[in-house]
C-alpha cells in the first residue's frame, strides 16, 4: 500500500507507539485522523510534542474507544484503521481488570463493527507478545499456544480472537500485528528500560528493579513502526497474525548492565518486591520468530542483535537526557 493520500485512522495516536506511527504516516503523505483519549485539558498526549507541521496536518478526534458511537464517527470515511488504543500496564490490570475488558476487548469490538458498517474498512489490530506467556519453545512463532498469565494478556487474547473472528465470519480485511517488547523515546516508566534510565539520570546510587532473569525480545520503536506499516500494507497478511520483533533475546539483568555501560555508571541493583509479578504471572521468556513477517513483507529490523539493541538504547538515552523529557517522569516513584 502506498500511504500517500490515504485516509487513515490511528487509534491510540496519543500514546507511545501510536504517536511515532502517526508522525511516520504524516511524513509518508497519508491523511491521518488521530484518535486521542478525550480529556478536559485538551491534551493530545505525546502528539503535543510533535513538530508543528505534523500537528497542523492532523485531523484530531478526541473520544473514548469504549464508546461505539464515537468510534463509528471516527472510522467514517477512512480506508484503513491502525488500532493501537488499549490499556497496557500489567500491574494495573491486577486490581482493575474490568477496565481492561472494556477497553481492550469491547474497544476492539467497537472498531471492528465500525469498520464492517463502513463497508469493509481494512483494520490492522495491535496485539502483544504477552499473549504467548512464558515460551514453551523458542523462537516463538505465530503458532505458539496462547497463555493468559495476567488480566492484561487475557484481554489482548480476547481482542485478537475477536479481530480474527470478524475476518472469518464477515470477511473483514483484518490483520493482527503482534509486536514484541517495544522501547524507545516516549515510553512510559511502567516499562523496564525507561525505569532504569530515568533512575540513573536522576542521580540514583542504586537502581530498583523486579525480576532480573526473565528475557525479552526488545524492538526499537522505529523498527516496530516500520514493521507495523509493512504488515498493514501487505495483502498477504490479511487474516494473519504476524510477529514484529528484533529476533534477539536478552535478560532484564543484562539489559540493565548494557544501560549502565552506555551511561558509564556502575550502580548496585536493589530488589524491589512491589515490582515483582505474582509467580505464576511472570513471563519468563519472550524471543520472537520473525520469519513470517520477513517472508510476507520483506521487512527487517534495523536494530537487531546486541549491536542494534545498544544503538537503540543510545538513541533512547539521548532523548531522556533532555531535561524537558526527563522532567515528565517521576524516577523515585514506582509507576504502576
Amino acid at each position: 500500500m502506498d500511504w500517500h493520500g490515504k485516509q487513515v485512522l490511528v487509534t491510540g495516536a496519543d500514546g507511545f507507539i501510536g504517536s511515532h506511527l502517526t508522525e511516520r504516516l504524516v511524513r509518508a503523505g497519508a491523511r491521518v485522523r488521530a484518535f486521542v483519549h478525550y480529556n478536559s485539558f485538551n491534551s493530545w498526549g505525546w502528539l503535543d510534542e510533535s513538530e508543528q507541521a505534523v500537528k497542523d496536518s492532523l485531523d484530531i478526534f478526541a473520544g473514548d474507544i469504549r464508546d461505539p458511537h464515537g468510534v463509528r464517527r471516527a472510522v467514517d470515511g477512512c480506508e484503513c484503521v491502525l488500532h493501537l488504543a488499549s490499556l497496557i500496564a500489567i500491574p494495573y490490570s491486577y486490581h482493575s481488570p474490568d477496565t481492561y475488558v472494556d477497553t481492550n476487548i469491547k474497544g476492539t469490538l467497537n472498531v471492528l463493527q465500525a469498520a464492517l458498517a463502513e463497508g469493509g474498512t481494512r483494520v490492522a489490530h495491535t496485539s502483544t507478545s504477552e499473549v504467548y506467556g512464558t515460551a514453551r519453545y523458542v523462537p516463538i512463532d505465530e503458532a505458539h499456544p496462547l497463555q493468559g498469565q495476567s488480566p492484561y494478556s487475557a484481554t489482548k487474547i480476547g481482542a485478537d480472537q475477536m479481530a480474527l473472528a470478524f475476518h472469518r465470519s464477515f470477511d473483514l480485511p483484518v490483520t493482527v500485528v503482534r509486536p514484541f517488547n517495544t522501547y524507545g523515546p516516549r515510553q512510559s516508566a511502567r516499562a523496564v528500560i525507561p525505569t532504569i534510565i530515568t533512575q540513573l539520570l536522576a542521580g540514583a546510587a542504586s537502581v530498583r528493579l523486579g525480576a532480573l532473569t526473565p528475557t525479552r525480545d526488545f524492538s526499537f520503536v522505529e523498527d516496530t513502526v516500520e514493521g507495523f506499516l509493512a504488515v498493514a500494507a501487505s495483502p498477504a497478511c490479511l487474516g494473519e497474525v504476524v510477529n514484529v520483533g528484533s529476533g534477539f533475546e536478552i535478560s532484564i539483568g543484562d539489559t540493565a548492565r548494557a544501560i549502565f555501560r552506555l551511561l558509564g555508571r556502575e550502580p548496585a541493583i536493589e530488589a524491589s518486591a512491589e515490582r515483582l509479578r505474582p509467580e505464576k504471572s511472570e513471563v519468563e521468556r519472550l524471543f520472537a520468530d520473525i520469519a513470517k513477517v520477513r517472508s510476507l513483507t520483506g521487512w527487517e529490523p534495523r536494530h537487531g542483535g546486541l549491536a542494534g539493541f545498544e544503538a537503540g538504547l543510545a538513541k533512547t538515552i539521548a532523548w531522556f537526557r533532555k531535561p524537558g523529557n526527563l522532567g515528565r517522569y517521576k524516577p523515585h516513584r514506582y509507576n504502576v
